[in-house]
């Protein structure tokens, strides 16, 4: 069974002065070559944002970048014209297309930004940038098809598990899924999963059973790595 754990305190950690991330996958001065990313996702990221500071305006291209806001408020601009507040509980989506400059700010002078950073590698390069913004409901988040559109065969989902649940990840034939414990405590055949551990899945694993409340956020991608 293809089943890799990526564990909390084995993540990469940044510390400068105005945030604090922690990196599942290689970035910046992390780089890990057994952590290059998996199938579409390369970037996951738990940023802790001080109070006024942020990412000052830079670029991107041929990358999907979401922002998934778990405490405070992000101030979103980008070179497309969109000024937005993203506040907990929210998140945005940013296709960087053929290019797109953007800056991404703690909104308060007072309270720190607890987010997640995600890059999920689009299917072809190039294309008009785009910009969306939603809830961080449970369900289904982002695919190719909404409700924030990817611009790959990637399903983005958000479970809300209760203590004593039991919850079952399903991995299909030439798809990879990689499961990420936003917060809670979980089970697997003995094994302890809790908030900031990955699953990196090719294939079925055996139940989550749950013995606190969770917040889990499951990607279902294709396995092949996209064509240059």
């Amino acid at each position: 069974m293809s089943i890799l754990i990526h564990g909390n305190m084995s993540r990469g950690r940044s510390r400068k002065g105005w945030a604090d991330a922690f990196h599942t996958f290689s970035f910046g001065e992390f780089n890990d070559p057994t952590r290059p990313g998996f199938a579409r996702l390369r970037v996951l990221n738990e940023d802790t944002i001080v109070p006024g500071a942020g990412f000052a305006p830079h670029d991107h291209a041929d990358m999907d970048i979401l922002t998934l806001v778990l405490s405070g408020t992000i101030r979103h601009e980008d070179s497309l014209g969109n000024v937005a507040e993203i506040a907990p509980g929210e998140m945005q989506l940013m296709r960087a297309g053929s290019g797109v400059t953007h800056s991404e700010m703690n909104a308060s002078d007072t309270e720190a930004a607890h987010v997640l950073q995600i890059w999920l590698i689009p299917d072809a390069r190039g294309g008009t940038p785009a910009y969306q913004s939603a809830p961080l409901t449970e369900g289904l988040l982002a695919s190719a098809s909404g409700p924030l559109v990817l611009g790959s065969d990637t399903r983005l989902s958000l479970l809300r598990p209760k203590d004593g649940d039991v919850t079952r990840i399903e991995v299909a034939e030439g798809r990879a899924v990689f499961v990420h414990l936003v917060e809670g405590l979980a089970r697997m055949e003995g094994e302890r999963i809790v908030g900031g551990d990955g699953l990196q899945l090719t294939e079925t694993p055996p139940d989550l059973h749950w013995q606190t409340d969770g917040i889990v956020l499951v990607f279902d991608m294709p396995l092949s790595y996209p064509a240059a």
